[in-house]
């Protein structure tokens, strides 16, 4: 089922304990508002992360729509999810570029990691799911995502702080605040009033201080406005995103590649919670969902846009509203299109300023890493064990180190590659000698 809902009982109301199920909806006026919650849900997420990982944002928030109506389209309409830009590969972009990679090495790496993807969840569908708890525990799955957040950390500290070090505290303690205190969906859209917030402040600093000392975006320390809108100005109201192909290099696509390890943990962990919240056993959909968000990376990235995941943010929102309807998701997908088709919001998302990122990236990276915790905690992760404890420590340190290992005069794995690597294979390895 892809199309086609009946109407959960008179199409205005819900029972206490009634769930809008997948293949039903609400009267098409209730659709189309809880198709922009959900827009609203992901929307700082979605377009954040492109933003910090250089890519065009606008481009970004237009491919996650059509990403997410080939989720729908792959898993027949049984698992409701929005697919946006994932945050998971931020780390591992920046090492990327710092190497002198640019857009196109990037995205090129990326639809590597998405074909891969795609392979595992074909795999995972033809040998059933069991396989994914046997290669990836909780120990690892929770080790990978902690440490691709704390690995990030050298990103908030080194590149995007010292740009503006008062904005960026001033951003993070209001960001503290939308997220920490807000209820409902301003709590959820809490970064992206974070960002709206510190953009403000900087264009008011502009205004009463004048121009700032401090690096640039090529690094050199210039005096320059903090929020510049030329190109605002010079953009057109309607028209495509800035659209580029691939380059495949083998050294940047090794440096992405362990990403899809918490990928896929967080396909499975997402398609468990809507399984619950819906009351539907989606296991035999799992593969079909690893898959589908791997075909939504291959398409957004083969013309420039970053890597998809499903979000929990939108999992967040069919839990306040109680309407799992598919029917939600594609008005949310379109709804996204039609952002993207205007470059003079893309531009106004570029022009955020620096110090603006590095007190939002400061939080996102920190929370990022703590979902790792959250796994181990869920599970009941025994880290007592030196088996456990071990790899997990050293895989770890070598992200946020980041400790480099050389393999060629050219190449070397490092940070968040290395981490994965060895906190994957030293799990396994340790596991096996024991035994």
């Amino acid at each position: 089922m892809a199309f086609g809902w009946k109407v959960h009982g008179d199409g205005k109301r819900l029972t206490p304990g009634e769930v809008v199920k997948p293949d039903e909806r609400l009267s098409w006026p209730r659709m189309v508002g809880i198709g922009a919650q959900h827009v609203i849900a992901m929307f700082g997420a979605t377009f954040v992360f492109p933003l910090v990982m250089g890519l065009d944002a606008n481009l970004a928030v237009m491919m996650s729509g059509v990403a997410t109506i080939l989720f729908l389209l792959i898993v027949k309409g049984r698992i409701p999810s929005y697919v946006g830009s994932s945050a998971s590969f931020v780390g591992a972009v920046v090492a990327i570029r710092a190497a002198g990679g640019g857009d196109a090495t990037v995205t090129g790496a990326l639809l590597v990691v998405g074909v891969v993807l795609a392979g595992c969840g074909y795999a995972i569908h033809r040998l059933g799911v069991g396989v994914i708890h046997r290669v990836f525990p909780p120990i690892v799955t929770g080790g990978v995502v902690m440490l691709i957040g704390f690995g990030m950390a050298y990103v908030a500290a080194d590149v995007y702080w010292p740009k503006d070090p008062w904005v960026a505290l001033l951003t993070m303690a209001a960001t503290f605040v939308f997220v920490g205190v807000f209820r409902g969906f301003l709590g959820r859209i809490g970064v992206l009033l974070g960002l709206v917030f510190g953009f403000l402040l900087s264009w008011g600093w502009d205004l009463v201080g004048g121009r700032i000392l401090a690096p640039d975006d090529s690094g050199r320390v210039t005096e320059h406005f903090r929020v510049n809108l030329d190109a605002v100005a010079q953009a057109d109201w309607i028209g495509l995103p800035s659209l580029h192909g691939p380059v495949f290099e083998v050294s940047a696509i090794v440096l992405v590649l362990p990403v899809v390890i918490a990928l896929i943990a967080e396909n499975v962990g997402h398609v468990k919670a809507v399984g619950e919240m819906t009351g539907a056993d989606v296991d035999a959909y799992m593969g079909r969902a690893v898959l589908a968000d791997g075909v939504g990376t291959v398409v957004a990235t083969s013309v420039g846009g970053p890597a998809t995941t499903t979000y929990a943010e939108n999992i967040g929102v069919m839990a306040a509203t109680r309407v799992s309807s598919t029917a939600a998701y594609y008005i949310a997908a379109v709804i996204a299109i039609l952002f993207g088709l205007c470059p003079k919001f893309g531009a106004l998302v570029a022009a955020t300023p620096g110090g603006v990122l590095g007190g939002v990236t400061t939080i996102l990276y920190g929370m990022i890493g703590l979902l790792g915790a959250k796994i181990w905690i869920e599970n009941r992760v025994n880290l007592s064990d030196p088996v456990n404890l071990v790899p997990v420590g050293a895989g770890i340190i070598c992200a946020i180190g980041p400790v480099a290992l050389p393999i060629t005069g050219t190449f070397a794995l490092s940070g968040i590659a290395l981490g994965t690597i060895v906190l994957l294979a030293g799990y396994h390895l340790l596991r096996v000698t024991r035994r």
